[in-house]
């Protein structure tokens, strides 16, 4: 469980297939705090620790999540959102996430407003999906690239997060521009009541 809360990006030092899984190395500033088998949320997708070595650690993603999420477009050198699990005896400053991406948006519009920046992202829907829960209301939360953000001005496709300086500077969202890929996982809470409907 993490609560979207990005500690720091991590940079990506090496990337290795293996049949249809992808071995992910990372270096960051906790690399010695971590130990094997334990979970990572990266850019919001939830993969475990399996190897350590010196200030570099590496993760391994499936199939599955490499379809479901922007991880495969990684490459060396590319920055990922990284957050360790939540501690129980914590304050909760983002809301639930689970590290289960639900699926990608594609940017579709940067600007800058009075020192903030908004960013418009937009997905592909079907009434399933909606049914299922993968939608935005207004002012309720979604996680992008594993990021706690407050929706803005939500559609049936698509939505807008505003951005302050820090989060900006501290995260990929850096990064992002039009076109670029980012991963959504939609409120838990939100899902639930969304199968209670159906």
């Amino acid at each position: 469980m993490f609560s979207g809360i990005v500690e720091e990006p991590a940079v990506v030092t090496g990337l290795r297939k293996e049949e249809e899984n992808l071995h992910i190395t990372m270096r960051c500033s906790f690399t010695n705090e971590l130990k094997i088998d334990q979970s990572v949320a990266h850019n919001g997708v939830c993969l475990t620790v399996v190897d350590i070595q010196g200030e570099e650690y590496t993760v391994t993603a499936i199939k599955e999540t490499l379809d479901r999420s922007n991880l495969g477009l990684l490459e060396v050198g590319s920055m990922v959102n990284v957050e360790r699990s939540m501690l129980m005896n914590g304050r909760l400053d983002g809301h639930i996430v689970q590290g289960h991406v639900d699926q990608t948006a594609r940017c579709t519009e940067v600007r800058e407003a009075d020192g903030s920046h908004y960013f418009h992202f937009e997905y592909e829907t079907t009434e399933e999906m909606r049914r299922r829960g993968y939608l935005t209301v207004d002012k309720g939360s979604v996680t992008v690239n594993g990021v706690s953000l407050t929706v803005c001005t939500p559609t049936d496709n698509s939505f807008e997060v505003a951005i302050i300086p820090y989060t900006l500077e501290h995260t990929n969202f850096c990064q992002i521009k039009v076109g670029t890929v980012v991963n959504l996982e939609f409120d838990i809470i939100g899902k639930y009541i969304a199968r209670m409907q159906f």
